[in-house]
């Protein structure tokens, strides 16, 4: 709602009943104004059509058929929505489902707008959820509670995912190249992998005959996960035997909503990592590179950690809520069963949250190393400006006796104003001043190259005879060498 304008009152008695009449057929208090400021057809895809990817789950104890791809869909290449005719679809949903179906999973590829209308009139699926997906919103909700029945459950989770970089596509960013920093863009890690925050968006209709999970996945950009792949993922939960277990314990289909969590913790687990190797080699560089350059990115990548921590913290949220809004379809089965599938769910939900609390460990240790590296950049930093302040302290103080000499003498000098001084004198003057503070300075120092650190005052005091007993051996031999060759030559 914009809550700068007037309420908008429009009479909604004239709506269209039938599915192009979404949301205002199901939801009256949508109003125009409010699905506009929503956006929610506005960010549909546009001139395309849009793929549903179909999955069942049946009760049967044979693990093979347990996950099954209904008829409905020819070779596995999903569903086609065109963007004319879309009533092939609609009379699609209206079929009865065969018998002994657990859940049924729709992918939905290239979200367009009368596929929208058509899954919110057919599973009654408040607004809420299409407009917090495509504005990638993160939320989480339980609506529409019925006791012994069901209800409808949606989380909308933004995670951070992994993939090969690919050269060819532009979309590709990396960090280097951003004049902002901008954490929400593309980067490359430097081991040939792309970093990138991805979006899983679930609505779930719990019910006690019939459960459907409604998959919404971004238009495809090669970076987002698509419909087809999380489906052929999730079909690999019907494999697992701990999954098929569960699966066997309990026939609550909330079970299944974990699987798709799961996905995400491990896009997660697999980006903290390649994230780990990019730090370590930042921390090379940091003692061989420019620091000050090398700090845009270190301070670049400490940006983005600190938004990975509240991805983390909505992640958690996500599971606690799944583990605090039981199936209210489940109130029909025994006490006993009811019991075991709560334990279970518990169980399950604390295995999440475990693995939670690790990558969040994780990122904190990355953080922290970050933060390390970017102090040493800085002391190295610091001890280079110190180091240049101090030659240039010592340059100042050199020079400093022939700039008092000139203020003593001023322009009493004979050549240029006929003075009681000469050049002769000023130059000697300057020069023996020179050299006394020169003598002064290499003696107060502790260590140069004239003495060592453990020098006493008075071994530093006779520093210019230290020097000349280095210099003179050397001329010495040079004269020694001299002179013998010159009495061969006269030999000769």
């Amino acid at each position: 709602m914009d809550l700068d304008a007037d309420s908008d009152s429009t009479d909604t008695t004239d709506v269209d009943q039938s599915w192009k009449g979404y949301p205002q057929n199901q939801f009256r208090n949508w109003t125009p104004r409010q699905v506009e400021e929503s956006k929610m057809f506005e960010k549909c895809s546009k001139d395309q059509s849009s793929t549903i990817y179909w999955m069942d789950v049946y009760n049967s104890e044979n693990v093979a058929r347990r996950f099954t791809i209904p008829d409905m869909e020819k070779d596995n290449r999903g569903t086609t929505v065109p963007t004319q005719d879309q009533d092939e679809f609609w009379d699609m949903l209206q079929k009865n489902r065969p018998e002994g179906i657990r859940v049924r999973s729709l992918f939905v590829d290239d979200l367009t707008s009368p596929v929208l209308r058509m899954l919110g009139t057919r599973y009654n699926i408040e607004p809420f959820f299409f407009t917090s997906s495509l504005n990638w919103i993160p939320s989480r909700y339980q609506e529409a509670p019925r006791h012994r029945e069901g209800d409808h459950i949606t989380i909308t989770l933004p995670f951070l995912r992994s993939q090969k970089k690919s050269p060819t596509d532009p979309k590709l960013l990396d960090s280097k190249t951003d004049t902002l920093i901008d954490i929400q863009a593309p980067f490359s890690t430097g081991d040939g992998r792309m970093l990138f925050i991805d979006l899983l968006a679930i609505h779930m209709v719990r019910h006690v005959k019939e459960s459907t999970i409604i998959s919404y996945h971004p238009e495809s950009t090669g970076l987002r996960t698509s419909g087809k792949h999380l489906r052929s993922l999730i079909q690999l939960v019907g494999k697992s035997v701990y999954w098929q277990k569960i699966f066997d314990k309990s026939k609550d289909p909330t079970f299944l909503f974990l699987a798709f969590l799961w996905y995400a913790l491990y896009e997660w687990d697999e980006s903290l990592d390649s994230l780990y190797r990019y730090v370590s080699e930042l921390e090379l560089q940091v003692l061989h590179l420019d620091n000050i350059a090398l700090t845009h990115d270190l301070h670049v990548l400490e940006a983005r950690l600190l938004h990975y921590q509240s991805l983390l913290h909505g992640f958690e949220v996500s599971v606690k809520f799944i583990e605090t809004n039981p199936n209210p379809a489940m109130e029909g089965v025994t006490a006993e069963e009811r019991m075991e599938s709560d334990a279970l769910m518990k169980k399950e939900c604390n295995n999440l949250l475990s693995e939670i609390d690790r990558l969040e460990r994780r990122r904190m240790m990355l953080s922290s190393r970050l933060k390390n590296a970017m102090e040493l950049a800085f002391a190295i930093v610091n001890t280079e400006d110190s180091r240049r302040m101090q030659r240039f302290t010592y340059l100042t103080i050199v020079f400093l006796p022939a700039s008092f000499i000139a203020s003593v003498f001023g322009m009493n000098v004979i050549e240029i104003d006929n003075g009681t001084q000469t050049l002769a004198h000023y130059a000697m003057a300057t020069v023996v001043l020179t050299l006394l503070t020169i003598y002064i300075i290499i003696m107060l120092q502790k260590q140069n190259i004239v003495h060592r650190r453990e020098a006493t005052l008075l071994q530093r005091a006779v520093w210019p005879i230290h020097l000349l007993w280095w210099i003179i051996p050397p001329l010495q031999h040079v004269w020694v060498s001299q002179y013998k060759k010159s009495l061969t030559d006269d030999m000769a």
